[in-house]
């Protein structure tokens, strides 16, 4: 049986869908499970009952201080070791982003799998498209960004679902192998472009204390999102790889629609 942890989330619940498409049965797993789902909460050991699981997708717990996230993922992994699943597929973060301020818990819980004797895949997979889309802010004039004029190899979050699910799917095939998995490169100038719009360059200065600022942000998340803005703006981000229409099968979703479509659904109503 194929398992996805944080079956509510966006990336987990497009990859069940994935699977359902390839008629692979999967489960998933949660800390508010849906119908048909399993209980299974990172932070409640006796949650993690992996019993019958061959193969399970760990969707990185992420949305937390790092030594959380680890904690979380080193519970789970534990569990697998402790249940006898057979293979781990991981969904960790590119190898260009060790820039980021999220790459710690990525590379630690990557030896955590590799030291834990499971059988092992690892998809580094590349930012969202829609997130570089929602982090274009909307001004009167059109858009502005800390991205200055550099480039994101972004990618569609349902393109990576279906990767995992073609992974899941027959994991003896990905054995021992890690994945990077980014898109084709796109500019906030090319979101404004499509949109019609100017796009304004804001200092990174200017940047970080808008977050600083921002009440509704937890504390990482400013240095988080700081991260992303320098290493696009330097270009840390913009390498392609192949490994994600390999494991398709097809060309990728167009990121840079869409990054266009998040953006434009952002966009406030004219008053």
């Amino acid at each position: 049986m194929i398992m996805v942890t944080g079956a509510n989330g966006q990336l987990a619940s497009l990859t069940l869908h994935a699977l359902a498409e390839r008629h692979i049965p999967a489960v998933g797993g949660s800390r508010s499970p849906a119908d048909g789902q399993r209980r299974l909460d990172f932070d409640d050991p006796a949650s993690l009952d992996l019993a019958g699981v061959s193969t399970l997708v760990l969707v990185s717990a992420g949305y937390a201080e790092d030594d959380q996230v680890v904690a979380r993922h080193r519970a789970v992994l534990d569990a697998a070791v402790r249940d006898r699943v057979g293979h781990v597929v991981y969904t960790s973060l590119v190898g260009d982003g060790d820039h980021l301020a999220i790459a710690p818990a990525h590379r630690a819980t990557e030896l955590l799998i590799k030291a834990s004797g499971l059988g092992w895949t690892i998809l580094r997979n590349g930012l969202y498209a829609e997130l570089f889309g929602a982090l274009l802010g909307w001004t009167t004039d059109g858009l502005e960004s800390a991205f200055g004029d550099g480039a994101l190899a972004a990618v569609a979050r349902a393109d990576l679902a279906a990767a995992a699910a073609a992974v899941a799917g027959d994991p003896a095939a990905h054995a021992g192998k890690t994945y990077d998995l980014v898109g084709e490169p796109i500019t906030a100038a090319d979101v404004a472009e499509k949109l019609g719009v100017e796009h304004r360059a804001v200092g990174l200065g200017e940047y970080r204390a808008r977050l600083l600022a921002d009440d509704s942000l937890l504390p990482f998340q400013p240095p988080m999102l700081a991260s992303i803005a320098t290493s696009v703006r330097h270009g840390f981000l913009s390498n392609t790889s192949s490994d994600l229409a390999h494991l398709l099968g097809r060309p990728l979703t167009d990121s840079l629609s869409v990054a266009t479509r998040t953006a434009a659904a952002l966009r406030p109503a004219a008053r």
